[in-house]
């Protein structure tokens, strides 16, 4: 048991690092452009490496919750 509650804690700290990175590399400014917000309603869409990212970040961010919750209950 002690085994599974030293792996989950390692992929705990993995998962964090790994979202706070992946968080920090995406593009800030895309979020924040006047031109959007001048009336028309443009559709937002990510291409790329930037949806990679949106993905990514999702995907981390949930499995850092299961995690969390795992991890509640074994202790």
């Amino acid at each position: 048991m002690n085994n599974i509650i030293n792996f989950l804690t390692f992929m705990e700290l993995l998962i964090a690092i790994l979202l706070i990175f992946v968080v920090l590399i995406q593009n800030k400014g895309t979020a924040l452009n006047l031109s959007t917000m001048s009336g028309g309603m443009n559709e937002i869409t990510r291409r790329g490496p930037e949806k990679v990212l949106h993905n990514l970040t999702i995907i981390l961010g949930t499995l850092f919750i299961l995690n969390s919750a795992c991890l509640f209950i074994l202790k």
